[in-house]
């Protein structure tokens, strides 16, 4: 069985070590954030500090794209997005350990200003597959904590970690 995680579709381009786990690894990655590597993709703002490595970064972010609207891909991520919560076959990533499954997932606005549409829709799809987010944000991961979210979150630099941890599951 593989371990699971929630994630962003931009994790996949920054962190090129989650495309390339040493055990089988699915990611559960909100359908709007796909959307979001379009937007990236087009911005003129960088996405790291070092300009090399913002355009290491963005061309991934094109590889990404350019590999989601494959034919059979690109099937596979429209069959989930007519219904809510609905998610896709999963699709192979890197070197055939990884796979990354698209939901379809809904911002319900169930909490508030305390998170943005995507981190509202991270949160619901992990409470809502019972699996952690595996996230980058500081910050994001101060405010779960500190809004007694009930999800587990691991910070991406302890990823080897958390594919080492037994996966949690919720008693509800």
């Amino acid at each position: 069985m593989s371990r699971q995680f929630v994630t962003e579709a931009v994790m996949m381009a920054i962190y090129g070590q989650l495309l390339l786990p040493q055990s089988p690894v699915e990611y559960i990655v909100p359908y709007t954030s796909v959307m979001e590597l379009y937007e990236l993709r087009d911005s003129d703002e960088p996405l790291m500090n070092r300009p090399d490595d913002d355009k290491h970064v963005k061309s991934k972010i094109r590889e990404l794209i350019d590999y989601f609207e494959e034919p059979l891909n690109s099937k596979k991520i429209n069959r989930c997005l007519a219904v809510p919560w609905a998610k896709s076959s999963g699709i192979l990533l890197g070197g055939g350990q990884a796979r990354i499954t698209i939901i379809n997932s809904v911002d319900t606005a169930a909490y508030g200003e305390m998170f943005d549409p995507i981190e509202t829709e991270l949160l619901l799809s992990s409470q809502r597959e019972k699996v952690p987010v595996l996230t980058d944000q500081f910050e994001l991961i101060q405010r779960i904590i500190e809004g007694g979210i009930p999800v587990q979150v691991y910070d991406i630099d302890d990823f080897d970690f958390a594919m080492e941890e037994e996966p949690f599951r919720s008693s509800h």
